[in-house]
């Protein structure tokens, strides 16, 4: 892997190459990359308008971001029963759901 080479790219783009002559532009040493790169011309941010569509994705984004994802009095629940020994395990219902996920996965599978 090779991560310098996409560096070195990067940073000559927008270099002022004026100063640089031709002859030793290959025979640059690290700081002159350095003083080569601090050359580039910074413009200005160009302005950008978003469709209707992304921005409503984006509003979407957040509201999943800011939603929970789980039940939050479920889990303590869960968790006091299992700290007080009185949460069970319904062995039967773990194994019909086994059961439908593993038809589910080989009927999709098969399509």
């Amino acid at each position: 892997m090779k991560i310098n080479d996409s560096i070195k790219n990067v940073a000559a783009v927008g270099a002022d190459k004026s100063g640089v002559d031709k002859a030793g532009a290959g025979k640059l040493d690290s700081a002159g990359k350095n003083a080569q790169a601090a050359q580039v011309d910074i413009k200005p941010a160009e302005s950008v308008t978003l469709s209707p569509l992304s921005a409503q994705l984006k509003s979407l984004e957040a509201k999943v971001a800011s939603s929970s994802v789980f039940d939050a009095e479920k889990v303590d629940a869960i968790k006091s029963a299992i700290a007080s020994g009185q949460f069970k395990v319904d062995a039967e219902k773990v194994a019909d759901g086994l059961i439908t996920t593993v038809k589910d996965l080989l009927t999709t599978q098969k399509s």
